[in-house]
């Protein structure tokens, strides 16, 4: 997955590998390498790109970003934030624009409700206090 994120990023600039090498201190060969996974950059150079792009260490290796550049806003106030991926363990990474727009920072609690006959499942940000009349 971060190969073809490091490759989507950079032509999404429209960078040469050069430039895009140049941005970050590496070789050509790293980032051609990189983009054909023989390689991965370190944590740092990691952090470093997704710090760059507005995007989490996590995005960048396990979520595909050409995807979350879906966003469709409706007149009532409802959203399409794109596609995620279900990870192995179920995690999902909630899009960019999503966490904005509902204020879903780190460590937020987030209640899980799904409906079988519609085949939906929705995210609800949400505090113990509200949740039981309190707050």
């Amino acid at each position: 997955m971060i190969a073809s994120n490091i490759k989507y990023l950079r032509k999404k600039e429209s960078l040469s590998q050069e430039e895009f090498a140049e941005r970050f201190g590496v070789s050509r060969q790293s980032v051609a390498k990189w983009e054909n996974g023989e390689s991965a950059p370190d944590v740092f150079k990691c952090r470093e790109i997704a710090d760059y792009y507005d995007i989490s260490i996590d995005e960048l290796m396990n979520v595909p970003v050409e995807e979350e550049d879906t966003k469709i806003e409706t007149t009532d106030g409802k959203y399409i934030f794109g596609m995620v991926k279900v990870g192995d363990r179920g995690q999902v990474v909630i899009p960019k624009h999503a966490r904005e727009v509902f204020g879903i920072k780190p460590g937020d609690r987030l209640m899980v409700m799904g409906d079988t006959n519609k085949g939906g499942i929705a995210f609800a940000k949400v505090s113990f206090g509200n949740m039981f009349g309190k707050d």
